[in-house]
C-alpha cells in the first residue's frame, strides 16, 4: 500500500533533504524526509497563507494552532513573528512531528509545543486565538471538513480559523462549511487558484 503524508510514515526508507526559503523577510531552514508533504519545498499554498496570516491581527492574547503541522514550517514561521504566544502544532505523521520539532530548534525556535494529534483528537485547549491548516486535501472532503467543523469548540470567542485550499480542491465547498459552521466567511487572499478563508468565531452568539 502506498504511503500518503497524512499517515504515519515511520517505516519509510529515509532520505532527508534540507533547503532554505525567506517568508517575511527572514531566512529559514527546513529538514525534510521521505514520506512528508512538500518535501522539496515549502508548498504554494502555505507561503499564501502565511502571508495572509501575517497582514491578518490575531484576534485576541491566546495561543495558536497549527493543525496538521507537517515538518512544521507555517507554526515555526507563527511562532518566530509572534514570540510572546505559543503555537500548538500537532499532525498525525510521526516522521513529519519530529521533523518539526528539529526544525524549531533550527530556527531557535522555543514557544512551540509539538505533539501527536489525528485532527483534534488530542487538542485539549479552548481558547485558540487563531487556528491555521493546509488540510491534507488527499485524505478527503469529510477529513477537510472535519478541521473546519471542530474548530469552533476549539476557539476563543472573537478567534478565528485560516485556510488555505485550492479552488479545484474544494475551496468553494470549504466556504460554504465555513459558513454554516460559524455564520461568517470571507476570502482574505487568493493567489494562483489559492483560497485564503477566514472564519470568526463571534462573541454574541
Amino acid at each position: 500500500m502506498a504511503h500518503q503524508y497524512f499517515d504515519d510514515n515511520a517505516s519509510l526508507a529515509h532520505d532527508r533533504k534540507t533547503y532554505e526559503t525567506t517568508l517575511l523577510d527572514e531566512k529559514y531552514r527546513f529538514i525534510t524526509d521521505s514520506g512528508v508533504f512538500s518535501r522539496e519545498r515549502l508548498d504554494f499554498g502555505s507561503v499564501v497563507l502565511i502571508k495572509a496570516a501575517a497582514k491578518t491581527p490575531v484576534p485576541n492574547m491566546g495561543p495558536l494552532l497549527d493543525l496538521g503541522c507537517g515538518y512544521g514550517p507555517i507554526g515555526i514561521v507563527m511562532a518566530h513573528q509572534l514570540p510572546e504566544r505559543t503555537v500548538e502544532m500537532v499532525d498525525v505523521n510521526g516522521r513529519a512531528l519530529a521533523l518539526a520539532r528539529e526544525n524549531a530548534a533550527a530556527n531557535q525556535v522555543l514557544n512551540v509545543n509539538i505533539h501527536s494529534s489525528d485532527g483534534y483528537s488530542e487538542v485539549q485547549a479552548t481558547d485558540y486565538a487563531r487556528i491555521l491548516t493546509n488540510p491534507p486535501i488527499r485524505a478527503g472532503k469529510q477529513v477537510v471538513h472535519r478541521f473546519i467543523t471542530e474548530a469552533r469548540s476549539h476557539l476563543a470567542p472573537g478567534g478565528d480559523l485560516l485556510v488555505v485550499i485550492q479552488k479545484k480542491q474544494g475551496a468553494p465547498s470549504a466556504r460554504d462549511k465555513m459558513q454554516e459552521v460559524f455564520g461568517n466567511v470571507e476570502r482574505i487572499a487568493l493567489e494562483k487558484g489559492y483560497w485564503i478563508l477566514r472564519s470568526v468565531k463571534e462573541t454574541v452568539e
